[in-house]
């Protein structure tokens, strides 16, 4: 089992910090909803810290904060070039001393988080009508999301 003591404070950061970029990737990729994505980055946070038979890793990750901003870049231009560099670094460095499993889990867990986000909110259609659950923008944040976890 590998634990948060196997890593030092920026690997461990970068490790912690890659499902909440993962997220504001998600939630950057389209305009509007921010505000119940969020919310659902908490939600699967909080059932995650529920959930006893899961993944000592993923426990570890969600027992604290980790928020990210894009205002922590100087545009979101720069924050979006740079997120999918960061999620791949993380999963680089868990990998260098994690089993796969707990790799594979370290992915799914940011693979639930982006696709709730994506779903928390609809975009189009009128009073609530119609409107689609997940965008095409979100589902390309999501592709390249996956594929920078391999």
């Amino acid at each position: 089992m590998t634990e948060k003591s196997q890593f030092d404070a920026e690997e461990w950061e970068r490790i912690t910090r890659a499902p909440a970029i993962a997220a504001m990737y998600v939630i950057t990729s389209e305009k509007g909803g921010a505000l119940r994505e969020s919310m659902a980055v908490g939600k699967v946070y909080a059932e995650a810290r529920e959930d006893t038979t899961g993944s000592a890793l993923v426990d570890e990750i969600v027992a604290g904060i980790n928020s990210v901003s894009p205002n922590e870049f100087s545009s979101k231009e720069e924050f979006r070039t740079e997120a999918v560099g960061e999620i791949r670094r993380a999963k680089e460095t868990l990998a260098a001393k994690a089993d796969a499993e707990e790799v594979s889990t370290f992915r799914d867990f940011i693979l639930t988080v982006v696709q709730r986000v994506a779903e928390a909110d609809k975009s189009g259609g009128f009073l609530g009508i119609g409107g689609e659950r997940v965008t095409a923008h979100e589902t390309a944040a999501i592709e390249e999301i996956r594929a920078a976890l391999g």
